[in-house]
C-alpha cells in the first residue's frame, strides 16, 4: 500500500485531490481493476481510458489520473488530473515499486532490426559467467530462469516496474530490454534509470504508427536524450542515423563499426553457413552466428559488455559457445540436405539482409525459394518493398499470408504484388501452409528456403484471433512428407 500523495512526488498535477486514499495496486485496464487501486485514463489509439473511468469505481478504484475530469464526481475517489496520463503512470509505477531500475544495471537496446538478438544474447552471456539477469524481449520475459510470455516487445511502465521489482527481490544484477519505438513515443520507459543504452540500426517500420519516419526517429532518439551523465551509449555508426542519436546526448558515448574505425571495430575473415570467424577489437572469434547483420549484433554485444567490465577475453570465450536465438535464423535441413531457413525478418532491411547473407553463401546451382508476406493493420507502405526484394533475390517467391489480422489477405497480396510488375518468378498463395508446403516441393536437394516474417511465433493472428500456426514445424512437416 501507498499513499497516493507518495506517489506523485514526480507528477505534474494540475489540481489538488480532495482525499488522499492508501493504493493497492495501478491500473490502466478498466476491466483488471481490484479494490483500492488508482486507475489511469490513458487516451489510446483504439480507445480512450475515459470512457471507462465509471466502470473502474465500480469495481472499486480509490483514485483515478486522468487528462480531463469525468461529468459525475464520485465522493471519496481521489481525481489526479494531468497533461498526460502516460507520463504520470510512468512516474508513478516507479514510486509505487520503489525504482527498482536503480537497483539494476539496466542495458537497453533500440532500433528496427536486432534487438531482440542483441538483448537475448547478452541475458545469455551473463547467465553463462554466473549472474542473475533479467530479460524482456520480444520472444520472452525472463526473471533468472523463470519464463514469462511476452505481450509486448517493450511492457507498459506498470509491468515494466513491477517485473523489475520481481528481478531485484529474486537477486538480479541486471535486466537486459528491449527499447521499441512505441514504448519511448508513450513514455513506458520514463523514470528508469538506464547503465547503458545500444543502437543498432534504423530503417523503414512502423510508419503506422508514427506517420514519418522523422517522428519513428525522434522517437527512438528521444531515449538516448533521456540518459544521464553516469550512463554510457553505444551506436553503431555504419548505420547514418548512430550520429544522430547521441546529438546532444549527456551520457559517455562510443561507437561501433565494420567499415571504418571506431572504439569498438570487427572485421568478417570467413563466413560459412554455420558460423563466422570474426576480428573484433584485435582478437579472432569463432561465432556459431551467420551474416554481416550478427556480425554487428555480435559486436553490439562485445561492446555492451566490455562496457559493464567484464574482461574482454571472458566476454569473447562466452561469445563463442553461445547459439543463435529462435526464430532468428534458424535453419532445418531435410535428409537430402535442402535447407531452410526461418526468419522473423519483417522489415525490407532485415528481409535484404537475410537473403544477401544467403547469396553470400549459396552456390550457383543452389535454387532460393523464398516464402514472405506482410502483416495486417500494419504500415502498407513496406508491402511492395519486401516483395520487390524477395524478387530480387529468389529463383522463386512465394507471396503468402503473415498475420493478416482484421485485413483482407489478398488485399495484402494486392499490395505487396504492386511492387513487382513484369516480374515472373513468383507465385501467389494466401494459405501460410500451402504456401511453405510448395516452397518444399519446389525445393530439390541442396537447395535453399527463406521463411521470413514470423521467427519464433507459434501462431497466426487472423482477425481477432490467435491460430496455433509454427513456420518451423510446418517445414518439418513438409520436408517429411516430401
Amino acid at each position: 500500500m501507498r499513499e497516493l500523495n507518495k506517489l506523485l512526488g514526480k507528477v505534474r498535477v494540475l489540481n489538488t485531490p480532495e482525499v488522499n486514499p492508501n493504493i493497492s495496486a495501478l491500473e490502466y485496464d478498466s476491466r483488471k481493476v481490484t479494490p483500492g487501486a488508482c486507475f489511469f485514463a490513458v487516451v489510446g489509439t483504439a480507445s480512450d481510458g475515459h470512457n471507462y473511468i465509471s466502470s473502474a469505481i465500480e469495481k472499486g478504484a480509490v483514485a483515478v489520473v486522468c487528462q480531463r475530469l469525468p461529468e459525475t464526481i464520485d465522493d471519496g475517489v481521489a481525481y489526479v488530473l494531468v497533461e498526460d496520463s502516460n507520463i504520470a503512470m510512468a512516474a508513478m509505477a516507479a514510486a509505487f515499486y520503489d525504482n527498482p531500475s536503480h537497483d539494476l544495471k539496466l542495458v537497453g537496446v533500440t532500433g528496427t532490426n536486432g534487438k531482440t538478438t542483441t538483448a537475448t544474447l547478452l541475458y545469455d552471456m551473463f547467465m553463462a559467467m554466473g549472474h542473475k539477469c533479467g530479460l524482456i524481449s520480444t520472444v520472452v520475459y525472463r526473471i533468472a530462469e523463470r519464463r514469462i510470455d511476452s505481450t509486448h516487445t517493450t511492457p507498459d511502465s506498470i509491468r515494466l516496474n513491477a517485473m523489475m521489482r520481481e528481478m531485484v527481490d529474486e537477486g538480479c544484477e541486471y535486466c537486459f530490454m528491449e527499447v521499441s519505438s512505441h514504448a519511448a513515443a508513450q513514455h513506458r520507459i520514463d523514470n528508469l534509470r538506464f547503465e547503458g543504452a545500444l543502437f543498432t540500426n534504423l530503417t523503414h517500420d512502423h510508419l503506422d504508427y508514427h506517420g514519418t519516419f522523422k517522428e519513428y526517429i525522434r522517437a527512438k532518439k528521444s531515449f538516448f536524450d533521456g540518459l544521464d551523465k553516469e550512463a554510457w551509449a553505444v551506436v553503431n555508426i555504419d548505420d547514418r542515423n548512430g550520429e544522430v542519436m547521441i546529438q546532444n546526448c549527456k551520457a559517455k558515448c562510443y561507437r561501433l563499426s565494420l567499415r571504418s574505425m571506431a572504439d569498438f571495430r570487427t572485421k568478417i575473415l570467413e563466413m560459412m553457413p554455420n558460423g563466422m570467424q570474426l576480428y573484433i577489437d584485435g582478437n579472432e572469434l569463432w561465432a556459431k552466428f551467420t551474416g554481416r547483420f550478427n556480425a554487428y549484433n555480435l559486436t553490439t554485444v562485445y561492446a555492451a559488455a566490455t562496457l559493464l567490465g567484464v574482461d574482454k577475453i571472458e566476454v569473447l570465450t562466452t561469445l563463442s559457445v553461445l547459439s543463435p536465438v529462435s526464430g532468428r535464423f534458424e535453419t532445418i535441413t531435410a535428409e537430402d540436405s535442402t535447407m531452410a531457413v526461418v526468419d522473423y525478418a519483417h522489415t525490407p532491411d532485415a528481409l535484404e539482409n537475410v537473403l544477401e547473407t544467403i547469396g553470400e553463401l549459396r552456390k550457383a546451382e543452389q535454387k532460393l525459394i523464398v516464402v514472405c508476406g506482410c502483416g495486417g493493420d500494419r504500415d502498407k507502405t513496406k508491402r511492395p518493398e519486401m516483395a520487390a526484394i524477395a524478387v530480387k533475390h529468389a529463383t522463386t517467391a512465394i507471396f503468402t499470408s503473415d498475420n493478416p489480422r482484421t485485413e483482407s489477405p489478398e488485399a495484402i497480396l494486392d499490395d505487396m504484388i504492386a511492387g513487382v510488375e513484369g516480374a515472373r518468378n513468383y507465385l501467389r498463395i494466401s494459405d501460410r501452409r500451402e504456401a511453405i508446403r510448395t516452397a518444399s516441393m519446389l525445393a530439390q536437394a541442396g537447395d535453399i528456403i527463406v521463411i521470413a516474417g514470423k521467427g519464433h511465433e507459434d501462431y497466426q493472428i487472423i482477425g481477432t484471433e490467435k491460430h496455433h500456426f509454427d513456420d518451423r514445424e510446418e517445414i518439418r512437416n513438409a520436408f517429411a512428407s516430401r
